[in-house]
């Protein structure tokens, strides 16, 4: 612990004065040590305990993990959550029907009683964090194989996570941060029953949808709304009617004072994973295999699902949020690999690598630990990188791809317990249970037709793009039986499969037998594909990968300390402060910090579905009805920009003023700054963010929904 305090106290020496405000992904229980003086010079009116307290209620009882990937927070004194439309798109989505279709409609619950519940969704509350490096560490040495260090570290996370003193509803996590130079316990509350309330038409929550995304200015009111329910006793609890609304420790509050050029703001999240430490080799492999693969791939699949998605409206239902998602990080990797381009981000790279190599020159011990630790790396980049690509694609092709394949690799498990020579026949039965349930998910939201066109497609592009020696062993019936025609192979896979009917996975689960899947040729072409994958992964050196980049951050801690105040984003609570910021990103352009319901109607475009304005916005524009949440001159704020620090997983975010207040919900980054995860680019990053009186004109004067408004705490 003196050595923690002994670093964190150089910290807070070394940054002071040097620190961007506008950069950073804090620790809480740090604030006081790195932060608290420059965001109370920038205006804050909160203290660190009131942002963050394991004793008392704080800012931090307000914030959820919403789902697996995104932010949300407590608005209300009966658990009721914002969040963004697209981090609440796939409950919209699992809800509607073309007799209920709730993404072109929207949905709003009346009353409690039509509040609708999604199996399966969590919201996590953060309890306590606790720095457990000593732990870890003392029982570690150099003199260690990899191997058996990181055994002894996964043996000791679990020790740890033992003595969390979890119950039923905690969960513990040991997270390393600094690639593997700190480790801290991170235990949650998790809540099991949380149900859908409100969202806006996709016209309204996704408006622009693919064409405006990722880019400023914007018109789009991404929002949603949840509640959390409990047991009767206030105790997390599986879906029930008897629940209740949960009685948050902390909620928060929400002003309409809105915002202005300069206004101090701060961001309170769950951001995914930044590579701000990351090696000029690492980043040139994201640019070269990672980013240029799902560039490549993702195009040809978006292509086929936009085609039929515009055909059958029933298909667009199906596969919405899988465009989605999809269409997101495809567009990143293109803005990514141009921003580290126009930015410069490896020239600068290679000139901090320039800085550490001379620094761990200047030393005999430092050169003895630090001196090789970017000559390994390189190293082992350029020889993992033909099965990394190999490996990526096959994810890109295949597993995110081609459903059908996708889908025959979760039968692999049951395969394997069925050829077990030990039978475990309640382990069977576990899996098969599992297995239906999968199966049943998978239907909702599939069409064949779609998948065969995908399929072909992406067992054409595959072959293209690796080299034959490289290829599965399908590829070898492909060439010699079907004479390298792809297409046809994949007719004949349809053709002789019951994997392309919920009804016939069903039959078999109900009386499955290895046989019969290792006879279907689906099965058979799925694993094919997987043991390559596999062969490929075990050919990758991460463990040496792993130990460098360990040892470089180790080294860079020593050297820059002052350039370290924050770790690499790992999906754990940070804060990021900044203020509201316009700004240039090219010669003779400026864009404004704030936009208005004056540009959606300028945008408007009834022969493009990604710009239709509902009839209903457009009489409240006209009239300029806009209630208590417009301006004085008659306008109507819809988002805004901050320099705010974030990245995905921030999604959801509250965006806070200086007294702790929901001015915003964040929501995406701008095009010019996707190398943002790579490096913080200051001058142009920013954080776009749905104005909270946008989210509450709509839920009010557009949805009918004041009962709503009527719950939350309004301050002006």
């Amino acid at each position: 612990m003196k050595k923690f305090l002994a670093f964190v106290f150089s910290l807070s020496i070394l940054s002071a004065g040097t620190s961007r405000a506008d950069e950073g992904m804090w620790m809480l229980p740090l604030l006081q040590a790195l932060n608290m003086p420059e965001m109370e010079e920038m205006g804050i009116q909160l203290t660190a305990e009131q942002i963050y307290s394991i004793n008392h209620s704080s800012l931090k009882d307000a914030i959820v993990i919403f789902g697996g990937g995104c932010t949300g927070e407590i608005v209300s004194s009966n658990g009721l959550i914002f969040t963004n439309h697209h981090c609440g798109y796939d409950e919209i989505q699992s809800h509607s029907s073309l007799e209920h279709d709730y993404l072109t409609d929207g949905f709003w619950a009346m009353s409690g009683a039509e509040e609708l519940p999604n199996p399966g969704l969590t919201v996590k509350f953060l309890d306590r964090i606790e720095d457990v490096t000593d732990q870890i560490m003392k029982e570690l040495s150099d003199q260690m194989l990899e191997e058996d260090r990181e055994a002894k570290i996964e043996e000791l996370i679990q020790a740890i996570k033992d003595d969390a003193g979890s119950d039923d509803h905690q969960v513990a996590y040991v997270a390393p941060f600094y690639e593997g130079n700190k480790y801290y316990l991170l235990v949650y509350t998790e809540y099991k029953d949380v149900r859908l309330v409100g969202a806006p038409p996709s016209s309204i929550g996704k408006f622009g949808y693919d064409t405006d995304n990722w880019q400023w200015p914007r018109h789009t009111g991404d929002f949603s709304i949840f509640r959390v329910y409990t047991a009767p006793d206030g105790s997390p609890a599986e879906y029930s009617g008897e629940n209740i609304p949960l009685n948050p420790k902390y909620y928060l509050p929400v002003s309409i004072d809105g915002v202005k050029e300069g206004d101090f703001t701060f961001v309170m999240g769950y951001p995914g994973s930044t590579e701000r430490y990351k090696s000029s080799f690492g980043i040139q492999e994201t640019i070269d295999v990672e980013n240029t693969c799902r560039i490549q791939i993702r195009s040809r699949r978006l292509s086929i699902l936009q085609e039929d998605m515009l055909m059958d409206p029933k298909v667009r239902i199906q596969y919405a949020s899988k465009f989605s998602r999809s269409s997101n990080y495809y567009k990143y990797s293109i803005g990514q690999n141009k921003g580290v381009a126009s930015l410069k981000v490896l020239e600068k790279k290679r000139e901090e690598e320039a800085a550490f190599q001379k620094w761990a020159e200047s030393d005999t011990l430092l050169e003895a630990r630090y001196g090789n630790v970017l000559k390994n790396l390189e190293s082992i980049y350029r020889e993992n990188k033909p099965k990394v690509y190999n490996a990526m694609v096959i994810v890109e092709a295949f597993f995110r791809s081609a459903e059908i394949i996708d889908l025959v690799t979760e039968f692999q498990r049951l395969h394997r317990l069925m050829n077990s020579k030990e039978r475990d026949d309640a382990a069977i039965a576990e899996e098969i249970e599992e297995l239906k349930t999968f199966t049943e998910e998978f239907f909702k939201n599939y069409n064949l037709s779609t998948d065969i066109k995908i399929n072909k497609e992406m067992f054409r592009l595959y072959s293209s793009l690796v080299p034959e020696e490289q290829l599965p062993s399908v590829y070898q019936i492909i060439n010699k039986k079907f004479k390298g025609d792809t297409d046809r192979y994949i007719e004949k896979m349809f053709a002789q499969t019951f994997f392309t009917e919920k009804d016939k996975v069903v039959k078999f689960l109900e009386n499955p037998s290895a046989k019969a899947l290792e006879k279907d040729l689906a099965y058979e072409t799925g694993t094919s594909i997987l043991w390559k994958y596999f062969e490929e992964l075990d050919g990758i050196d991460q463990t040496g990968l792993e130990k460098q980049q360990r040892l470089y951050l180790e080294g860079r801690l020593k050297m820059d300390p002052e350039k370290l105040g924050y770790p690499d984003a790992n999906s754990t609570l940070r804060l990021s402060y900044g203020v509201v910021d316009s700004y240039s990103p090219a010669d003779a352009v400026h864009y404004d910090e704030i936009t208005f319901l004056k540009g959606v109607m300028e945008k408007e475009d009834t022969a493009n579905f990604e710009f239709v304005v509902p009839e209903k916005l457009k009489e409240l524009y006209h009239r300029q009805d806009y209630g208590r949440y417009g301006l004085d001159d008659g306008t109507m704020p819809v988002c805004f920009i901050t320099n705010n620090d974030i990245t995905g997983g921030n999604s959801g975010s509250p965006v806070l003023n200086a007294r702790g207040e929901l001015i915003g919900l964040a929501f995406d980054g701008n095009l010019e700054a996707m190398s943002g995860d790579i490096a913080f680019e200051p001058d142009i990053q920013r954080c776009i963010c749905v104005d909270i009186r946008y989210v509450l004109f709509i839920i009010d004067k557009y949805a009918g929904a004041g009962y709503l408004v009527d719950e939350l705490k309004i301050v002006n």
